[in-house]
């Protein structure tokens, strides 16, 4: 169906020709939309200018409507140009790009560890594309942070890691035995860890070895302890400390009849 020549030429379409077109399902794009109203424009202005021009009273008025609606139309659209990435989309993609690459991490391995597309993943870190705050949480997981950690702006993040105590991320392990809370943070490359252990009575804690070379250093904190290591064994009570290796397997036990709290440090040897 051929469109009406009276609409063709009210819209300023006169230069088409062939089938109406389809009716649109939603707004054109942005890019697109300054095109699409420029001939609608100008053709309302031939359509009222041939309508009321022949009323004298009417001209200084239609001229100046038609004049404005020119100037408008022929303005460039302020949404033509994409908005350029803020300061912290932009640190987003330099930090993703940097802890991926600090961890030696293969785009696909980041993608296997968060669940977010490879592809995505590389807009990301070009910034072309904005992830949201869903996408954030799961890259963040993969790198064992928290969002704020991930997106934190160096200007304003403080020098002092701060793990409060109630902080369920850092609880550790909890069962009939014992309670294990990590005081060292989650996200940095480490070659020691830091715990807090608390055995409830009879409690014990059973490791199986570690790297070669780890050694394990406790201080008891409140009740009685016994350390097991590659046969040896020796009991501690409050403020005491030990050392030995935890590259054989190793034991904590309760020997007390109340809990018993230890801080314990893992050092493991680099290289």
């Amino acid at each position: 169906m051929a469109c009406p020549p009276f609409c063709v030429g009210m819209l300023g379409l006169s230069n088409l020709s062939g089938p109406c077109p389809p009716r649109a399902v939603g707004m054109p794009p942005q890019s697109n939309r300054h095109r699409v109203l420029q001939p609608i424009v100008l053709g309302t202005c031939n359509f009222l200018h041939w309508l009321l021009g022949g009323f004298a009273w009417a001209k200084p008025a239609v001229h100046n409507l038609i004049s404005k609606l020119k100037q408008r139309t022929n303005r460039p659209s302020p949404m033509t140009e994409p908005e350029p990435p803020d300061d912290i989309q932009t640190h987003l993609c330099q930090r993703v790009r940097e802890l991926r690459k600090d961890r030696g991490w293969s785009l696909d391995a980041l993608s296997a560890a968060c669940g977010v597309s490879r592809s995505m993943l590389s807009q990301i870190e070009r910034g072309q594309a904005n992830p949201t705050l869903a996408v954030t949480a799961r890259i963040a997981r993969a790198f064992e942070m928290s969002i704020g950690e991930l997106i934190e702006m160096p200007e304003a993040s403080s020098k002092i890691s701060v793990i409060r105590a109630e902080d369920r991320q850092y609880h550790y392990r909890s069962d009939e035995f014992c309670t294990i809370r990590t005081l060292s943070p989650l996200h940095l490359e480490k070659d020691v860890e830091f715990y807090q252990v608390t055995f409830r009575s009879g409690g014990v804690l059973k490791s199986a070895a570690h790297f070669e070379g780890t050694r394990e250093f406790l201080t008891v904190e409140k009740g009685r302890i016994r350390v097991i290591s590659a046969g040896d064994t020796v009991e501690l009570s409050k403020g005491d400390s030990a050392s030995y290796r935890a590259d054989v397997p190793h034991a904590i036990e309760n020997v007390g009849r109340s809990e018993a709290v230890i801080f314990l440090v893992d050092i493991y040897r680099s290289g």
